[in-house]
């Protein structure tokens, strides 16, 4: 089964190696080589989850699910899109400067911080949501779109790195 949530864990854990790959960079070379791949992943993934993940959550989270008597879709939603709108914002600054340059230090580290929070938010908060109340035909079905997703954006080939205004997508897609 392609389970959508099993699919994004993956992802999670990978953003995480590849910014520990960063610390063993010995160049500029090496961070560039590392990060290039690790920026075009971090744009992709958070828009994989704003394509696949979060419309789906808005429509089928768990608000009313006894296990999860907190869980506000919309919130959850909100948070994700402010997160990966600065993880973005970090992202577009480290390109703007030379690898290993102090402001681009700057900006990695901030994509890492940013990343970071959001990764271990959603991981306690939206997933468990979406797990309580999605059936395993969902999250296969989404699952199944992630994969699509990935596969029509390889090396990001139609990722903007825009920032979106998370009122109107959750106006849209809910």
């Amino acid at each position: 089964m392609a389970d959508i949530i099993e699919l994004i864990y993956a992802d999670h854990d990978w953003l995480r190696r590849e910014f520990f790959r960063l610390d063993d960079a010995a160049s500029a070379e090496e961070l560039a080589a590392v990060w290039d791949v690790l920026s075009t992943r971090l744009d992709t993934h958070a828009d994989a989850e704003e394509a696949v993940f979060y419309p789906a959550l808005l429509k089928h989270g768990g608000r009313d699910h006894p296990g999860n008597p907190e869980g506000d879709p919309e919130d959850e939603t909100e948070d994700a899109i402010t997160d990966h709108n600065s993880i973005r914002d970090a992202v577009r600054r480290s390109r703007e400067h030379q690898p290993g340059s102090e402001q681009w230090f700057e900006a990695v580290i901030a994509a890492r911080k940013e990343n970071g929070e959001h990764l271990d938010e959603e991981e306690r908060e939206a997933m468990p949501d979406f797990i309580k109340s999605a059936s395993l035909e969902l999250r296969h079905e989404l699952g199944m779109q992630w994969l699509r997703f990935y596969a029509e954006h390889q090396a990001g080939r139609g990722i903007s790195g825009r920032d979106r205004d998370a009122d109107t997508y959750i106006e849209q897609n809910s």
